[in-house]
């Protein structure tokens, strides 16, 4: 089993953990302004990282990097992260707020894809991952959408079972977004894909 990483950036904070996340046992790193919304939750961080202008103040013990540079905090978080043997990186505090933020950390998802591991940003109401071609389980939770993208030009032999709109070896490309809004109508759905990279978001409704 991969080592879990848990990343508190600096955006929108969680009123409390997002249901799933968990703490044990997995590493915890605040990302720059991510200490506060990571304290806010009664959580202590084994490390804190970023050039902290957006925290304003420097925590004790704080690993302190220059204002500019070409990381953003969380891009500097997940290369410790990677570096310390991580392959499961869960990120919170990184939706809302400013989209180019948004954009950035989705790409930093797909940077978690390159270096081998799995990376999801999640809240209290949305939760956003990137994937490889695969056989994938989403559970079902009542009042949630699925919806399926393709992050790469195209994602080919898609094939989508347990939802509301269905799909047998259909390809999607990334000029469309017909994946938006689907619904899982059973205990779980299952999608599965041959080539490409499926960018999956789950929303509250």
């Amino acid at each position: 089993m991969s080592r879990r990483c848990l990343i508190f950036a600096g955006g929108e904070p969680e009123p409390y953990l997002p249901e799933g996340v968990v703490t044990d046992g997995a590493l915890i790193i605040a990302a720059d302004k991510g200490y506060e919304n990571c304290a806010a939750l009664g959580i202590t961080p084994v490390l804190v990282i970023g050039d902290f202008d957006s925290l304003g103040r420097v925590p004790e013990g704080a690993k302190v990097y220059p204002k500019e540079k070409d990381d953003t905090d969380l891009m500097l978080a997940v290369r410790e992260a990677l570096s310390r043997g991580c392959e499961d990186i869960t990120i919170l505090g990184a939706m809302g707020g400013r989209f180019d933020h948004t954009f950035a950390n989705v790409q930093v998802l797909d940077f978690i894809l390159s270096e081998g591991g799995v990376g999801r940003i999640t809240s209290v109401r949305e939760e956003v991952t990137l994937l490889p071609a695969g056989v994938y389980a989403f559970p079902k939770r009542e009042g949630w959408s699925l919806s399926l993208f393709a992050y790469s030009r195209r994602v080919t032999g898609l094939t989508l079972c347990g939802v509301k709109y269905t799909l047998e070896n259909g390809e999607i490309t990334r000029f469309f977004p017909i994946g938006v809004s689907n619904e899982i109508t059973s205990d779980s759905a299952e999608v599965s894909f041959k080539t490409g990279i499926l960018l999956v978001c789950q929303s509250r409704l």
